[in-house]
């Protein structure tokens, strides 16, 4: 059995790796062209937290809290601070932070943030990407709603666990009067 003294001194020592482990992060993201600067900036005026955390269809997630879940099991702790795909994770979360939750929780949303993590994981890498996420990258960001089911088919075709097909399209508040009056928003 633990003591109380023993579990304070791990919970304390598990926030201090945290702290370095974010820390480090925004450091490596600041020095990664615009994108990872604004970034950057983001997270340390919002005091976003970097966790690790078992999830089970994603490498990372954003939380209602406002922090960023890192998948322990896809990306280790051991890690290196300046590995693109850790890096263009964060940026992606960032972005679904950034956009709010009723935006985040949309098939526009998604679109939005995969372009923009995965634009930064190109920039970083200058490899060529899968082409299912090329493809993705080619796409107009906008209210197309045939725009925005393709956008989901191909996130399903490269990952298939991915479970795009629980979000609505748009923000809810959209799709709500999208259904009333079948317009696109402007």
């Amino acid at each position: 059995m633990i003591s109380m003294v023993e579990l304070m001194k791990m919970t304390k020592q598990t926030l201090k790796e945290e702290k370095s482990f974010r820390d480090n992060v925004l450091s490596q993201l600041s020095e990664r062209g615009t994108v990872g600067a604004e970034t950057e900036i983001f997270l340390r005026n919002r005091n976003v937290l970097l966790k690790f955390h078992r999830q089970k269809h994603s490498a990372a997630a954003w939380t209602l809290n406002g922090n960023i879940q890192i998948n322990h099991e896809l990306i280790p702790k051991s890690i290196a601070l300046d590995n693109p795909t850790l890096l263009s994770l964060v940026v992606h979360e960032a972005r679904h932070l950034q956009q709010g939750i009723l935006t985040a929780l949309s098939v526009y949303g998604e679109l939005d943030a995969w372009q923009v993590g995965f634009r930064f994981y190109q920039e970083m890498t200058g490899a060529p990407l899968n082409p299912v996420l090329q493809e993705i990258l080619t796409m107009p960001l906008n209210w197309s709603r045939t725009v925005l089911k393709e956008a989901a088919i191909l996130m399903k075709r490269y990952s298939p666990g991915y479970r795009i097909d629980l979000l609505p399209l748009y923000p809810i508040q959209h799709e709500i009067a999208w259904w009333i009056s079948r317009k696109e928003p402007k």
